[in-house]
């Protein structure tokens, strides 16, 4: 319980402090999504759970892509060998990731790192808008600010963002203390995907207050959910996949 108790504490005081930025993001979504733009996520290790909260799920929204490494594999040809733990600090991957997106000019992207100095989200946070692209990050103030960016402009992802969503993860993400140092019991993908789901949330309520119909999946465990992804699926075609 004292896990619970400590990550119920900081996802209350996340969703109180970034209210006014989710509601900015949100604003965001809603004029790409307006425009005919697709919500492009990316995340790489734990972070790419937090993509999946974006992009083609029950309750979220259908114009979503979800973007990640593997993307080199899937839609690049690459032997799977190039999957390495490194591979996030390679800035290129970033440029690769991008090309192989059916991105339009449109679109708005949600980049997610809790650090936020890895090689491949900065540079593909720097692509992201040398390209015109409204960019949110999700990411750890406290941890990034921290640390060294390992990108060789020496930015890190909340420097390029137009808005920032801080997940109040702490360094090394970890809450719960170790007897003699050291931390345990990581909460930022709790408080990312917290953030996730409300600039979601905020997004849905925004186009409802517009007289709009939100593109919003149903989950295929209900019935009639299959035609009614299809059918709204069918209105992106082209310009969303949905990978393995």
């Amino acid at each position: 319980m004292t896990y619970a108790t400590e990550a119920l504490k900081l996802a209350h005081h996340v969703a109180e402090t970034q209210a006014e930025p989710v509601r900015r993001a949100a604003a965001l979504l809603v004029a790409s999504l307006r425009a005919g733009g697709v919500v492009n996520a990316f995340g790489s290790g734990h972070s790419e759970a937090i993509a999946m909260e974006i992009a083609g799920r029950a309750g979220g929204l259908v114009p979503s892509n979800r973007l990640s490494p593997r993307d080199l594999v899937l839609y690049g040809g690459q032997p799977p060998s190039v999957l390495t733990p490194e591979l996030e600090r390679d800035p290129a991957v970033a440029h690769q990731i991008y090309a192989l997106a059916p991105v339009a000019s449109q679109d708005v992207f949600v980049l997610v790192s809790s650090s936020g100095v890895n090689g491949a989200v900065v540079e593909l946070a720097a692509l992201v808008k040398d390209r015109g692209h409204p960019l949110i990050a999700i990411t750890s103030v406290r941890h990034s600010t921290r640390m060294t960016s390992r990108h060789p402009s020496g930015r890190k992802l909340l420097d390029l963002a137009d808005v920032v969503l801080d997940n109040g993860s702490p360094y090394g993400d970890a809450i719960l203390d170790l007897p003699g140092g050291g931390s345990y019991g990581a909460v930022s993908t709790i408080t990312s995907a917290l953030l996730a789901q409300m600039t979601v949330a905020e997004t849905v309520s925004a186009l409802v207050a517009l007289g709009e119909t939100p593109p919003i999946y149903l989950s295929v465990n209900v019935t009639g959910g299959d035609e009614h992804n299809k059918a709204l699926e069918s209105r992106y075609a082209g310009r969303i996949r949905r990978g393995a």
